[in-house]
């Protein structure tokens, strides 16, 4: 399992950009694409609300599964308690099945980005 903490504001560098109205579904994403990969859980802690006048951090404390499905989600911008019952053991299906490196791994065909190549 994976504890993260963030504080991530609403827009960036106090300025509203055109990515801007993407970041919640960026920090999203990113929590849900990590636990998948690795097969593991993780709880991510948001900082939420005004911090500064004008600096709205977007909050959006999350627990999300090892097949990257978001089970729990705060809604608000002020305190707010989630929580979700965790099976530890869920993440063996992803680590034994479509990320099981040592079964899919191919060293033998690394050799073509792996050789030195002279350059003169």
């Amino acid at each position: 399992m994976v504890l993260v903490g963030w504080n991530t504001p609403q827009t960036h560098y106090r300025e509203a950009h055109s990515y801007s109205r993407l970041a919640a579904f960026h920090n999203q994403l990113s929590l849900q694409s990590g636990c998948y990969q690795n097969g593991t859980w993780a709880v991510g802690a948001a900082h939420c609300g005004e911090e500064e006048p004008g600096y709205v951090l977007m909050g959006q404390s999350m627990i999300v599964s090892p097949l990257g499905e978001v089970v729990a989600m705060s809604t608000m911008l002020g305190d707010e308690l989630i929580d979700h019952v965790i099976d530890l053991d869920a993440g063996k299906e992803i680590k034994e099945g479509v990320f099981n490196f040592n079964l899919y791994r191919r060293p033998d065909l690394y050799g073509m980005i792996t050789e030195h190549k002279e350059t003169h």
